[in-house]
This record gives C-alpha cells, structure tokens and sequence, in this order.
C-alpha cells in the first residue's frame, strides 16, 4: 500500500486517559473492557502507540462512543493552535514547518497545551498594556474580568459545552411541569410560587430602567422587564428556578470543572451554567434533538416549536454531545456590526469558533444589509478545509424610543461534511461545492491579492513597489 493510501494512525493519548479519568476506571480496568494489556494501554495513553481499529471498535461498544472522536487527531488542533502562535508579530523571524508542528502536537500535547496558556496571558497582558497607554492609567493591570471569561471559555471548550447532570435535571423537571395548559413560563411562574415563594413580575420599562431581570431576595421577587419577549421571560424564569431550586447542583459542576481556579472564575461558572439548565427546560435534549434530526435541523422551525428565539436555538445546537444522541457538532459566534465577536461556543476545537468572524469575505456581515434573512455559505479556509454556515441579523424586539438598539449577527457553522444533514445545503452541490476562501484575520492569512486585505501577514515581508498597484494594498513576499 502506497504512503498516499495508508490509513492514518491514531494518536490519542491524552483523550483516552481523560474518557478512563471521566469514568474513574483504573488503567487495568479499561485495558481488561478494550481487551489490550495494561501495559498497552499505558502506551496508547503516551502517545507511544495508536488507537487501532479494533481498540476503536471496542471503545464504541463499550461506553458508546463517537468513532469521530478518537478519529479527529488531537495533533492536528494543537497544530493549529501552534500556528495562530507563530503568527504573532513576535515570532514573524520563525519559519517552522507545518509537519514539525504536528510532529511537536503529537509528541508533546501536554507542552503545547503550556505554550499556549502562556501565550494567552502574553497576549491578554500586551492588550492591557496597550489599553493602559491609551487610556493613561496603570500599564500593568489586566482589563478586568478577561481572564475570568478566557478560563470560563476553556472550560466550556473541554466539556464541548455539554452538561449531561445539567441537562438531566432540566429534563425531569421539564417533564413534570403542566405545560399543554398555560404555556412553559406560566408553568414555571406558577411552580417559583408555589414551591419556593417567589413571585415572577413583569415591571414597566421606567421601573426597571436598563435592568432586564432583577431579583429581589427579601421580598423573593422575580422581576423581569416588559421590554422582553416570551422566550426572554421564560428564559429568565427557568435561570431564576435554576439558582432556586438546584444551587447545589451548580455548585458540585463549578467545583468538578474548575477545582483549583479562583472565586471569580466559579461565580462565572454557576452562572453559565444556570444558563445552561434554563435553555435545557426550554429545550429538553430528547425532544429538542429528535426535532433538530427530524427538521434538518431548520433553526426558525425549531425556534417556533420550542418557543425559543433564534439565538437561543443556535446556541442549544451547540450543545448537543450526548454520547447516546449526537448531533451535528456545530460552532457558533455572536459578532456585532463592528466586528467584536461576543460570544464563540463550539463542542470542538474548530478554528472558525476560536479566532474566527474577523474576514470580511464572510458574509457573516453582510447579514446586517439584510436582516431576518438566513445568508448561506461555503467558506473554505487557507489550510484547505471547508465549512458550511448560516448566518443571520438578530435585535432585541423591543426597544424604547431613542435607546440604542443592540443588533448582533448569529452564525452557526459545521464542517462541510456534516452541511448533508442540514435542510440549507439541500440545493448545494456538495460534491463539487464554489467555497468562498477566507482566512482567520488579515494577519494570519496568507492568501495573494485578496481586495478585502487590511493589513499584511505577519510572517511575511511587506513588497513596497512604486511602480505597481495590486489588487491588494498590501503586497508580501511568498516563503
């Protein structure tokens, strides 16, 4: 068999070892269900040996897993992650090739994971710097709170936003609450009385002001801002009955999934996560993945049936990694018509959900020229891989004369293998799909003569030729 026909060996070490540590199974114990020694075991968990294809199979068989995720190389993000690294301005003297990054992703996954820890804090700490010139002020402070949002992210990254304790409290609790009578949040207004004394109150916008939830502690009082719509109520409703009733619940996640960080990243946590059970009472994971399957997984369809916005749906899709139930492991950014994104979840380590919306050849901005419409694409990046994604204008449905009318645009992007199962690739070819090539932000990209350029590489030398005008402003020079 020819080097190019070879089947590509599997390298996941540090995954196995987490799946073993998840189940608290000792290294005997795993080796004895996945019929290999102890001894290869240890092995496969250094890096020292591939997961074979029988290893593989009985892996599925045995705690129902994915085949995709051993099959998707933890090298191959780590590589990536290495080269967002070696973009920086920093190291624009290094040229290191992309094979000695994967041989360094694959050999030292625990160095790179340190790597690109301390560059997030070089980074974060450069940004402040710059801020703190800007502003005159202290040059040494972090801007407040990054940290904390970074390290939340993370978190959120390595459970690939699933929840499973989380999601099946909701699902109980969701199950008996009389629905069909009076609607989801009259349901859970009526059981924050009866149960826990609180009393749910929509308040007018001039008592509330620029408040959309409050809650009152001594009066035990729910108050939510008539300028929200349904799901926004019932959403808040069903957080508030998450802080209520299963505080305990939220405490031993945030204590489980963030053991050693500082108070301010587990305040974070619990309240991401209170977040995380009102979405799943809204959309419990059984019904709302079967209807996803069933829909094509058409966000406005299910936005309807589930009386949730489209924000909230986009966002629910992200989550939905239950081994027993998986369905298209999407990403999802929330980006403003400035560009800043806000909000990037992804159940994997996409490069799209981690640096992308930057690329104004994504047409993740030209949804703003056209709101409420669902903009489709295929993108595909300068590494070669391809994506499919949605993108549409969203805005808060009521605003006060004069106020400032928040408006984001929600994308909601898979890998283009997986746009099959999506009703908006129906009329696509994807067997010979037109993607639109983008990068990661000018500064990353290194793709000749694109018209949208703004700044050149940053590995790359600037070409100053008097004589000549590209279609990019900023010509470099190729490797």
């Amino acid at each position: 068999m020819g080097a190019e026909s070879a089947p590509r060996k599997i390298f996941a070490g540090p995954r196995l070892k987490r799946l073993r540590r998840e189940r608290r199974l000792t290294q005997a114990r795993m080796a004895d269900e996945l019929d290999v020694s102890p001894s290869y075991l240890n092995l496969m968990e250094s890096n020292q040996r591939p997961i074979t294809a029988p290893v593989l199979t009985r892996l599925t068989e045995v705690y129902g897993l994915d085949p995709r995720d051993f099959a998707e190389i933890d090298g191959e993000h780590s590589a990536d992650d290495i080269e967002q690294i070696l973009a920086d301005p920093l190291f624009r003297d290094a040229t290191v090739p992309r094979t000695q990054m994967r041989e360094a992703a694959e050999n030292a996954a625990a160095l790179v994971a340190a790597m690109l820890k301390l560059y997030r804090a070089y980074a974060t700490a450069r940004e402040a710097s710059e801020t703190a010139v800007s502003l005159d002020v202290n040059r040494g402070e972090p801007p407040p709170g990054e940290d904390t949002i970074a390290r939340v992210g993370a978190i959120l990254q390595e459970a690939r936003n699933h929840f499973f304790e989380i999601d099946a409290a909701a699902e109980s609790l969701a199950a008996s609450l009389p629905v069909e009578a009076r609607g989801l949040y009259a349901s859970l207004a009526d059981y924050l009385r009866a149960r826990h004394g609180v009393r749910v109150r929509p308040l007018p916008l001039e008592a509330m002001g620029d408040r959309l939830r409050w809650y009152d502690h001594h009066r035990k009082q729910l108050m939510i801002s008539e300028i929200l719509d349904q799901p926004g109520r019932t959403f808040q409703a069903a957080y508030q009955l998450a802080l209520t009733e299963y505080s305990e619940l939220l405490d031993t996640a945030a204590a489980r999934l963030a053991p050693g960080d500082e108070a301010a990243t587990r305040k974070l946590l619990r309240v991401t996560l209170a977040n995380y059970f009102a979405a799943a009472v809204m959309m419990p994971y059984d019904r709302f993945y079967e209807a996803a399957e069933l829909t094509g997984y058409d966000v406005e369809v299910l936005a309807a049936r589930f009386g949730a916005s489209f924000e909230q749906i986009a966002h629910r899709l992200t989550t939905l990694s239950r081994e027993t139930a998986r369905g298209v492991p999407f990403f999802m950014l929330r980006i403003d018509i400035a560009g800043n994104v806000s909000k990037r979840l992804s159940p994997r380590r996409f490069p799209l959900a981690q640096s992308g919306g930057a690329c104004p050849l994504w047409n993740i901005h030209a949804s703003f020229i056209e709101p409420n419409r669902i903009l489709t694409q295929v993108v595909e990046l300068t590494d070669g891989s391809q994506w499919f994604s949605i993108a549409r204008a969203t805005q808060r449905p009521v605003a006060a004369w004069g106020a400032t009318q928040p408006r984001f645009a929600i994308v909601l992007g898979c890998e283009l293998k997986y746009a099959r199962q999506l009703i908006y690739a129906k009329s696509l070819d994807l067997d010979a799909p037109e993607p639109t090539p983008i990068g990661l932000g000018c500064r990353q990209c290194e793709r000749q003569n694109c018209p949208q350029r703004a700044a050149p590489p940053a590995r790359r030398q600037l070409v100053v030729d008097e004589s000549t005008r590209n279609v990019s402003p900023f010509p470099f020079k190729d490797i």
